[in-house]
């Protein structure tokens, strides 16, 4: 039920295709605005983990995604006044090209578009623009952009890999004639480089220092080639929201007797979403982190594993060298404990991956490959699981370069709802290459917290020779 309006100055910074330097661009205004002393909040538009990382060191507070496909258009506002919550202002960085959304046929085209998402949330849209090998022919694409949908308003424009000063004044002629107001101009700079991988940027976590230097200096070049006053003053035009911010205790009933909940973290296990913490927290988990390239053994009277999305190819020798921590996963699984895996987290439960002993909780071999399998996919449950009753519909989203053989095991987890079926249920085992954002699905939070207190009440019920 919305309870009032939320008046919160935001942008949203788009471009007319990938790879004009919106990540660099946005973490250096995020950085520079932080800096100013202001409190911003940063948002990243579509699944991706990894922008969301760089954007949470610029910004001091977690990146937090906006993705009608993952969470339902409904939620976007709730869930973006939740993440901006105490801040002053919010950046929400966009996905892909600016009307470039789900092509799933389930859906309209641009549906999880950043043009979609900057009209749900009515904000201006400041257009980042790749000027490397363009001149006057930038004000017929900013026209284009700008006129293209009039729902979507495009409040200015920032130049990006401008050559020169002879460059940029070329630039600027040509848009004072658009009539779009040229917010910045950021100048070519390649020791800026972000390095990437098969997966695309490197996640920040991985590169601690480099990175933290990374971002800071990104903030310095966008606070010397950006008019930081203008920006904010074109956020501060955005109207309120009449929406009230998402709150994950409302979400979900609470669990008894506050099962402790071992979530997968470090560098090999980045990729994971803010609100699926918080929602296992809502529902009476007590959440601890594990780092299986460091601890040696599960926190104690862990009651249930939740291990996300990430890299564990890129680690493989330590991971498979912590042998105490396999074994305590193995254990764990076992005895019929709760286990929610996703991608990376299926790789890690897997036999081996790329020759390399894994925890072996699953029959599965799996192996990097050079296919990149990426998009968005709407799945139903075909079983009862720990996490999903049979028969549940979830959307989310597929991203690996990795196979696993057999692809599904005798219980699927999911059944794709146009394809074969897809990952694994065995005992108190969810494991699958789909990642969610359970916001979009609050109950899938409510039921894993209480089958793990369901069976930390039975372990506690069982006479003391059963443990023997």
């Amino acid at each position: 039920m919305v309870t009032g309006v939320r008046r919160i100055p935001r942008i949203v910074l788009a471009a007319p295709s990938s790879n004009a330097g919106k990540t660099s661009i946005a973490t250096g205004l995020l950085a520079a605005l932080t800096a100013r002393g202001l409190a911003v909040s940063p948002h990243k538009v579509g699944p991706d983990y990894i922008d969301p990382g760089y954007h949470g060191l610029a910004a001091g507070r977690p990146g937090r995604n906006l993705d009608p496909w993952l969470v339902g258009e409904e939620r976007i506002a709730p869930l973006f006044l939740h993440g901006a919550r105490g801040a002053e202002l919010a950046v929400v960085e966009g996905v892909m090209g600016l009307f470039d959304g789900a092509t799933h046929p389930s859906v309209e085209p641009g549906f999880a578009s950043t043009a979609h998402v900057a009209r749900t949330l009515r904000a201006p849209v400041v257009l980042v623009v790749d000027a490397a090998a363009q001149a006057r022919s930038v004000a017929a694409l900013v026209h284009g952009f700008s006129t293209f949908d009039p729902s979507v308003r495009i409040g200015g424009v920032i130049l990006n890999r401008v050559g020169s000063d002879r460059h940029e004044e070329i630039l600027r002629e040509a848009l004072d004639a658009a009539g779009v107001p040229v917010l910045g101009a950021v100048r070519r700079l390649d020791r800026l480089h972000t390095p990437s991988r098969h997966l695309g940027l490197v996640p920040a976590a991985e590169r601690s220092t480099e990175a933290l230097t990374t971002v800071r200096r990104l903030g310095e070049v966008v606070a010397a080639g950006v008019d930081l006053d203008a920006v904010l003053a074109l956020a501060r035009s955005a109207p309120p929201l009449e929406a009230a911010p998402w709150d994950p205790v409302a979400e979900v009933r609470t669990a008894p007797g506050r099962p402790r909940i071992a979530v997968a973290a470090g560098p090999a296990f980045t990729f994971g979403y803010a609100e699926n913490a918080e929602l296992l927290a809502a529902a009476g988990a007590e959440v601890v982190p594990v780092d299986p390239l460091r601890d040696e053994a599960l926190p104690e009277g862990t009651a249930g594993l939740v291990i996300g999305g990430g890299f564990p190819e890129v680690y493989a020798a330590e991971l498979s060298a912590n042998e105490s921590l396999r074994a305590d996963v193995a254990a764990l699984a076992a005895r019929g404990a709760p286990v929610a895996a996703e991608c990376a987290g299926l790789l890690y439960l897997a036999r081996e991956l790329d020759g390399v002993p894994m925890c072996g909780v699953l029959d599965v071999t799996t192996r990097m490959t050079p296919r990149l399998t990426l998009g968005y996919r709407a799945a139903v449950a075909p079983v009862d699981s720990v996490l999903a009753p049979a028969g549940m519909r979830v959307r989310g989203h597929e991203f690996h370069r990795t196979s696993a053989d057999p692809a599904a095991g005798h219980q699927p987890a999911w059944q794709w709802t146009a394809g074969a079926p897809e990952g694994f249920v065995r005992g108190g085992v969810h494991a699958s290459y789909l990642h969610l954002n359970w916001a979009g699905n609050p109950e899938l939070a409510e039921r894993f917290v209480g089958s793990c207190a369901a069976g930390l009440r039975t372990e506690r019920s069982e006479p003391l020779h059963a443990h023997r």
